[in-house]
């Protein structure tokens, strides 16, 4: 399921990745980055619901995407840090109640890149920096 076979199926105009704000990218990047999440964790085995969230929480958690983001920084061009940036300084209205402010805005950077990864529909780019930003991350 990719952006473009979903506008396409309803019947949507593509939009050029530029005219989206970045908290609009970052709104889209949170929804696949936790399917992503949570199909890595399905795949792991059929298991309660309740250990399925904990599991896809610990990787869900401001903190865990701002210390993905820490990990795969080396690794971006300069398009896809400048979607990093533009997520990290923007003015969200709400903040987490569990999560440092430095955490909440790298994180949402995480999310702005995400979101234009998959609106760009570079599915494998998006994939690569997951895995590498969830190498060495121990789950609970």
């Amino acid at each position: 399921m990719t952006n473009e076979s979903i506008l396409s199926f309803f019947d949507i105009e593509e939009k050029d990745i530029r005219t989206y704000s970045p908290l609009t990218l970052a709104f889209l990047g949170d929804a696949v980055y936790e399917l992503v999440i949570r199909t890595l964790v399905v795949g792991k085995g059929n298991t309660s619901p309740a250990k399925l969230h904990k599991t896809s929480s610990s990787f869900e958690k401001a903190a865990a995407q701002s210390a993905l983001l820490d990990r795969i920084e080396a690794e971006l061009t300069d398009d896809e840090m400048d979607f990093v940036r533009r997520g990290r300084n923007s003015k969200p209205r709400t903040m987490a109640k569990n999560a440092s402010t430095k955490d909440y805005l790298k994180a949402t950077g995480l999310e702005t890149l995400i979101g234009y990864l998959y609106i760009k529909g570079d599915e494998e780019r998006l994939f690569y920096l997951m895995e590498k930003g969830m190498e060495g991350k121990e789950e609970d």
